[in-house]
């Protein structure tokens, strides 16, 4: 017992900042900016400016399709609420009740107002993953035999297999397809980058296109979820309601983002090619070959013996 109350959480909580994986993902796409920020004052002229857009538009695109497969805040809500803290236990507290959903699983977080209540630091978050991989019972029943506090547990078992919610398998199918679809996104963004550097801009743009249509395939997978009524989570008067999150309106506005590139890509390519190769930087090789293929080398002796 813990004073007298059980059961207790006796591991040490840990705050919510970032996920691992987000954080070695920034690293990459940063480095590879740097990267090119070192080189682009060896570009002449104008040709600067638009190595940097294509470049960081490029970059930017990339990060967004990785590092939305492990945040967890593609739908998110929050909720002021007065409930009980602890099983066996009368003590009311006021705290802050967060529930942010991933593709892979579900944060609930816990933060008290103020932090420090009942002799205790009330500051929790908890993650259940549902992905093909992992157990969201048996994750829960961790949960049960830690000791969690009463909300957090009561959220958790919404999602749960045996719940009469009956979201779980539906979470979890739609965030496993979701997350195939973004990697095709991933690979298709590859493809695009690699074509616009061979150059052929026209099949780039083609595959920017492509890359959009994934990104926005994604969205539609993830949306089914809402085919199904979701549960009341009631705390007392208050009700916690989640709606889209950041994840999901920055995928929509790159995804977009995508069609508009690959629209204007493909139509200057039909109606105004002089302007697609002058910011692709296209004009100076052509000049350079054309250049080379009228300088002529002549014999000064031939040409004396023949006059």
């Amino acid at each position: 017992l813990f004073d007298g109350v059980y059961p207790f959480y006796p591991q040490q909580r840990k705050s919510f900042v970032f996920d691992v994986s987000i954080i070695i993902v920034i690293i990459v796409f940063l480095t590879l900016a740097c990267s090119f920020l070192i080189i682009i004052p060896g570009i002449r002229g104008r040709a600067r400016l638009y190595w940097l857009i294509r470049v960081l538009l490029s970059l930017v695109i990339g990060v967004v399709i990785v590092a939305v497969q492990y945040t967890r805040d593609w739908e998110s809500g929050w909720v002021k609420v007065n409930t009980s803290y602890k099983s066996f236990s009368h003590a009311l507290v006021n705290a802050d009740i967060g529930l942010h959903v991933g593709l892979a699983g579900v944060n609930i977080t816990l933060v008290g107002n103020p932090v420090n209540q009942v002799n205790e630091t009330i500051n929790y978050n908890e993650h259940f993953a549902w992905s093909f991989d992992a157990d969201y019972d048996h994750s829960y029943s961790e949960g049960l035999e830690k000791g969690l506090p009463s909300p957090i547990l009561y959220v958790a078992e919404k999602f749960t297999s045996q719940s009469p919610c009956g979201v779980h398998s539906q979470y979890r199918i739609s965030g496993h397809y979701a997350s195939a679809v973004l990697w095709v996104a991933f690979c298709t963004w590859l493809i695009s980058n690699i074509l616009f550097s061979m150059p052929a801009l026209v099949y780039g743009g083609c595959m920017v296109l492509v890359t959009g249509t994934f990104m926005i395939f994604s969205l539609l997978s993830f949306s089914t979820v809402r085919n199904l009524p979701m549960c009341a989570i009631k705390f007392g008067p208050a009700s916690l309601h989640i709606a889209y999150g950041g994840s999901f309106w920055l995928t929509l506005v790159v995804g977009l983002l995508c069609f508009m590139i690959g629209v204007t890509v493909v139509t200057l390519h039909f109606f105004s090619l002089d302007l697609l190769k002058t910011f692709f930087d296209l004009h100076v090789d052509e000049a350079e070959e054309c250049q080379e293929m009228t300088e002529v080398y002549v014999n000064r002796r031939i040409m004396d013996s023949t006059l």
